[in-house]
């Protein structure tokens, strides 16, 4: 078995970071890696890779295979890589996910984050399996963790690991690429009873469009589940979907050519194709947008909401400008916003 005995004990950087959060539905990979090389310079930290078989809508036009993707980023910056959010048991074996995890973790030691979701049917189904409902999901997506738990232990201890469970089956293997410690692991979740089984069972959170006002309580009830098994509080991350543009109106226009989801006021988990979205987007209207992302070209403005998080205590924002002029806004947040920026050090 291959370990890196240079591997890094500690997995996220210290205190809070900014990162680039590269929409992988929206952008090409070499658009992305060069994206994610130009915000580095311009003082983001990290880079978050979404993990999707499908855009939303046709108009994102975009699909890449974020494991490669990641591999890229990893070579061209300096940061954490997350993966957000990678979703075991329909497209992915658990032990797939645990493989291409440990992965990027040898060749980046102690920059990678695994974070795992319970699934989107407009990437699942597309293997033409069942698509259970929520509780279901939530259900498998522990199982899955469990199991890739299993394989990252003991392939670090040099054994095999196994499993026989409700809804998966490992027979005895293990990773024969694996770093010295294990990635940290992540469940993306916007619930209380979830946030607090993760407590229990993983490293910390990545919250994503969940209402501000409930994100207290998210973090306490993934504190408390991790107070009961006497594990100390855990990572907390955040991406952050927000459309900024040199006028107002381009950004509002931004935002409904290009994330219509972030107005939608019903449940998207069961929709199955981006022309179906694309059909439901044209009903959203521009008040949608009011309360769930920050729409402005006052850079000013962006920074209030961004610090808002920060206080919350977040250590990782990761933040995706929805439209299309990446490079400007990279550029201008770099200059007006970052440095503007309250963070814990």
């Amino acid at each position: 078995m291959t370990k890196n005995s240079s591997q890094a004990q500690v997995q996220s950087e210290p205190g809070q970071s900014i990162g680039f959060a590269a929409a992988l539905e929206q952008l090409d990979p070499l658009t992305a890696i060069a994206l994610a090389t130009k915000a580095e310079a311009n003082g983001f930290k990290g880079v978050l890779a979404s993990e999707r078989s499908q855009p939303w809508v046709p108009a994102q036009g975009q699909a890449s295979f974020s494991w490669s993707v990641l591999g890229a980023l990893g070579m061209n910056t300096t940061g954490n890589l997350m993966s957000g959010t990678t979703i075991p048991g329909y497209r992915w074996h658990p032990s797939l996910v645990a493989q291409a995890s440990a992965t990027i973790a040898a060749m980046f030691p102690g920059r990678h984050l695994l974070a795992i979701g319970s699934g989107e049917a407009i990437d699942e189904h597309v293997v033409g399996g069942y698509w259970p409902e929520t509780a279901e999901r939530i259900d498998r997506m522990f199982e899955s963790i469990e199991i890739i738990q299993k394989l990252f232990n003991a392939s670090i201890a040099d054994r095999d690991a196994k499993h026989s469970g409700k809804y998966f089956k490992l027979e005895s293997t293990r990773l024969w690429t694996m770093p010295l410690a294990a990635p940290q692991i992540l469940v993306a979740t916007s619930g209380p009873v979830t946030a607090k089984r993760a407590g229990r069972n993983v490293d910390g959170l990545l919250i994503d469009g969940a209402p501000i006002e409930r994100i207290p309580q998210l973090f306490q009830k993934f504190q408390d589940g991790a107070h009961e098994v006497g594990k100390k509080p855990g990572n907390m991350a955040v991406r952050l979907h927000l459309s900024w543009a040199s006028t107002t109106e381009e950004a509002m226009r931004n935002a409904r050519e290009q994330w219509p989801i972030g107005g939608l006021r019903f449940p998207r988990s069961d929709i199955r194709s981006p022309f179906e979205f694309e059909q439901l987007a044209k009903m959203v209207r521009d008040e949608d947008f009011e309360g769930k992302m920050t729409i402005s070209s006052d850079p000013d403005e962006h920074r209030a909401e961004i610090q808002k998080y920060l206080d919350l205590g977040f250590d990782q924002v990761y933040l995706h400008n929805v439209g299309r002029n990446q490079e400007e806004w990279i550029e201008v947040f770099g200059r007006d916003v970052l440095p503007k920026l309250g963070l814990r050090r």
